[in-house]
């Protein structure tokens, strides 16, 4: 998979605009990240060239969505907004894969956050979709992403029992991706994957965890640390 890839989320005309803050230190990108998302139907309330105007912004506004690339100083105030302001959801645009930032970007929860490659948003839908997707608390990987994260050097856990299509389906799944949207990529029937989701529950030792989402969750998280231990 060579781009982002990410299941469409229809919104309804009536519901309520998602408001944003836009961080990025340069004056053109900051112009066109907004731009972009206001054409989208975005409300951009504010833009940020640092990192202390980022957090500073963001919690004056309270938006839905924070939309950043600050470099490292950018990161380590996402980070700091997931764990101070956990109800604020993130899209981080990054030039470049970080693994062990991404894991941070998700350790506490998979919902409302999204992690793409800046070379990889090539249409302004995808963007505007991501930024959706997150503030209605799904989560957002580039697949590049990902398959970095799956080739960290771990010890042998809990993924090593998937099958390969299980693995597929796992990819999709951290995604954000619903059943019927892993079998429209995967050419397959949704009865199928369901199956294969029951497997990946199975292996995973998350046939009693809570509820479906609640597994579902755990799963991603799991595949995200590359086999960690389950808690």
């Amino acid at each position: 998979m060579t781009s982002a890839v990410i299941e469409p989320t229809v919104v309804a005309a009536t519901s309520a605009a998602v408001r944003v803050v836009v961080a990025d230190d340069h004056a053109l990108v900051r112009e066109g990240l907004t731009r972009v998302l206001e054409r989208g139907g975005i409300e951009v309330e504010a833009v940020a060239s640092t990192a202390d105007g980022l957090l500073g912004l963001a919690r004056a506004y309270r938006p839905d969505v924070v939309v950043t690339d600050l470099g490292q100083d950018g990161r380590e105030a996402a980070l700091e907004l997931r764990r101070t302001n956990p109800e604020i959801a993130l899209v981080v645009l990054s030039p470049e894969i970080l693994p062990e930032f991404a894991v941070d970007l998700v350790e506490g929860s998979v919902r409302g956050v999204g992690y793409l490659l800046k070379e990889k948003v090539e249409t302004p839908d995808l963007l505007v979709d991501a930024v959706r997707r997150v503030a209605a608390g799904g989560t957002v990987l580039d697949p590049d992403v990902i398959s970095r994260l799956v080739r960290r050097g771990r010890p042998e856990g809990p993924l090593d029992r998937l099958t390969g299509k299980e693995r597929e389906v796992l990819a999709l799944m951290s995604q954000g991706r619903s059943n019927a949207g892993i079998a429209a990529q995967l050419f397959v029937t949704v009865p199928a994957v369901e199956r294969h989701v029951t497997g990946i529950f199975t292996k995973l030792g998350l046939q009693r965890s809570g509820n479906l989402g609640h597994r579902r969750v755990l799963a991603v998280l799991t595949y995200l640390r590359g086999g960690g231990a389950l808690t």
